[in-house]
């Protein structure tokens, strides 16, 4: 006689850049063991992959966590932990005063949001006539520009991986058309100015955060922590 199958309940959210709603299942006991086992191994390739693998089946396949922007996969994978292993996230956070003292905090995931900065434009205006259109980090950019660089190389190339467009004047450089030389010379003649706009987008860009305010027990004083993304929240 067949074993009885388990039914999960379905849910819908609104993915932030797109406005699209779509439908998940909390993860279950085989994915929660993945993503536990991932956690354990303290790799950053295999974490994300669990991540992604998780989300795939819990959107039933209908997202690609590998395509979409990372501050929409955080979204998600926090919609579906939340209805999987408890609306309460507990982590272990260390007081900013002393740089030592660590004091168990639990936040509600609904208080998880994420961020919209009122000054974060993907249209960035470089001279009157040159102009950027930057696209936002998949998961993909973010785990072939982590690979083996350092901090300075990546921040160079997760440039170049999020430049869509370059336009100057009337004329549109698509970045398919775009060789990687020309790419690499036209950000190397950019001036401190420039690349201080475009550290803007990075630093103003979407991504899913929460402040919460802890006391340390040591000093008695109260400390403001600002948690935001991935490394953040689950690593």
């Amino acid at each position: 006689m067949a074993l009885p199958k388990l039914n999960s309940v379905k849910y819908t959210l609104t993915v932030p850049s797109s406005d699209e709603t779509i439908e998940y299942r909390p993860f279950l006991v085989k994915e929660q063991k993945i993503l536990m086992i991932a956690q354990e191994s303290e790799s950053q390739t295999t974490i994300q992959k669990a991540i992604a693998d998780t989300i795939t089946e819990c959107t039933f396949g209908k997202v690609d966590p590998w395509s979409m922007p990372s501050f929409d996969l955080e979204y998600i994978f926090i919609n579906v932990r939340g209805k999987s292993i408890g609306e309460e996230l507990e982590l272990s956070l260390t007081c900013p005063d002393d740089g030592e003292t660590v004091v168990p905090v639990k936040i509600p995931l609904d208080d998880i949001e994420v961020s919209d900065d009122k000054d974060h434009n993907p249209v960035i205006k470089l001279t009157d006539d040159v102009t950027l259109y930057m696209t936002y980090p998949t998961m993909t950019d973010i785990s072939s520009v982590q690979a083996g660089l350092g901090d300075t190389e990546q921040l160079f190339s997760m440039i170049k991986t999020c430049i869509a467009e370059i336009h100057d004047g009337e004329e549109i450089h698509h970045k398919i058309d775009i060789t990687d030389n020309d790419l690499n010379e036209f950000i190397d003649t950019m001036s401190t100015a420039h690349l201080e706009k475009i550290n803007h987008f990075f630093e103003t860009m979407p991504k899913l955060t929460h402040t919460i305010k802890v006391t340390n027990p040591k000093t008695k004083k109260e400390n403001e922590i600002t948690l935001s993304g991935f490394d953040d929240f689950f690593v």
